[in-house]
């Protein structure tokens, strides 16, 4: 498994982002709040982690519900993945939701959401008449059946 560095500050007074497991791709983020924030039912706010990342060229940094969260209250993250550029030097923030029928109150240094660091690459376009034809050809959404 390859393994990068990169440089983080940390201002939210918890430990850094950190795997849980060996083989997790998702390091877990905290909240960093001065106050509690409680979410209405449908209702979303930004939520601050303390965190500022400088990612090497080529790589992005991908913000994604937990799962747990998701299952037991509803929670969720309204851009999901949400992107983090290389170039971006901002504190990163989470769009959190809650998709439940009842109020999520959030915690200083609860986990979030989980970060994922991505290599990607840049497309050149190409303008072409005719692309190749397969199998699948234009079958959209649903095109396999029910299962």
């Amino acid at each position: 498994m390859e393994q990068i560095k990169v440089k983080i500050i940390n201002k939210s007074g918890h430990e850094l982002p950190a795997y849980e497991t060996p083989s997790a791709a998702g390091m877990d983020v905290r909240a960093c709040l001065t106050e509690p924030v409680t979410l209405a039912p449908l209702e979303r706010a930004l939520i601050p982690t303390g965190l500022r990342i400088q990612l090497p060229q080529g790589y992005e940094c991908q913000i994604r519900p937990r799962s747990g969260l998701a299952l037991r209250h509803g929670i969720s993250l309204v851009n999901a993945p949400g992107t983090v550029d290389a170039d971006y030097r901002g504190e990163i923030g989470v769009i959190v939701i809650n998709l439940s029928n009842e109020p999520f109150t959030i915690n200083d240094g609860e986990r979030i959401c989980q970060m994922v660091v991505k290599e990607y690459v840049h497309v050149t376009w190409e303008p072409v008449e005719r692309i190749d034809e397969t199998e699948r050809g234009d079958g959209g959404f649903g095109h396999t059946g029910v299962n």
